[in-house]
């Protein structure tokens, strides 16, 4: 994958009717080839005349964004967050979903949430109760512990220090052609795909994780 200027929109590493029943394979085109797609083309054109931001990746520009000329911070902020958030959803789906959480992230979760179903509900709830536009994620804060975080519109949890490993989209265009506005039908079904390698991937990538995975 191409992680710097010009960014490129990758194919999804699965089909778009992959996700069927859960996720509609129009909302997966459309979200992938229409609204990602718009994200790569303007975070593009954003850079294209600053030409020292070239060879940033895309995690070096939103954990960079104060070093971003003015003019054009906020665009790059909201774009390359899009991307960002974007290609980390995607990547977060598998159908079928095998197994759940590695033996070591379980014992995390259930030792911040009490057990696996306390988190599926707290997390949950995280995702209904977004206003508006944004995601729900599952983090590694700077302490090496879980969380349950909100971002609004494109923003990401790498501004607040936060590592990633799972989130879901829930933004309307991430659903609404199948779930109307029944974001807990979406969601219930987004547990569905949960792609638990992917996130496994990411737990054991996190620096404060690293040596205990071993």
């Amino acid at each position: 994958m191409q992680d710097y200027y010009k960014f490129v929109n990758e194919p999804l590493p699965y089909s778009y009717k992959a996700m069927e029943p859960y996720i509609d394979i129009q909302t997966m085109y459309l979200h992938h080839d229409k609204h990602l797609q718009a994200y790569v083309d303007n975070l593009n054109k954003t850079l294209e005349d600053f030409t020292f931001l070239h060879n940033f990746t895309l995690e070096q520009l939103l954990n960079n964004l104060e070093s971003i000329p003015e003019e054009i911070r906020t665009s790059v902020k909201n774009n390359a967050g899009g991307v960002f958030n974007h290609r980390f959803y995607f990547n977060c789906l598998a159908n079928p979903s095998l197994g759940g959480p590695c033996e070591k992230l379980e014992e995390a979760i259930n030792r911040e949430f009490g057990s696996y179903e306390n988190f599926k509900q707290r997390f949950t709830q995280e995702a209904l109760s977004v206003f508006g536009s944004g995601y729900a994620w599952l983090v590694v804060n700077q302490k090496g512990d879980l969380q349950i975080i909100q971002t609004a519109n494109q923003e990401t949890p790498l501004a607040k220090h936060f590592s990633p490993i799972l989130v879901i989209d829930v933004w309307e265009h991430a659903y609404y052609l199948k779930h109307f506005n029944r974001r807990d039908a979406y969601i219930k079904d987004w547990f569905q795909v949960v792609n638990w390698d992917f996130v496994k991937e990411q737990y054991q990538g996190c620096p404060r994780r690293k040596l205990e995975m071993k």
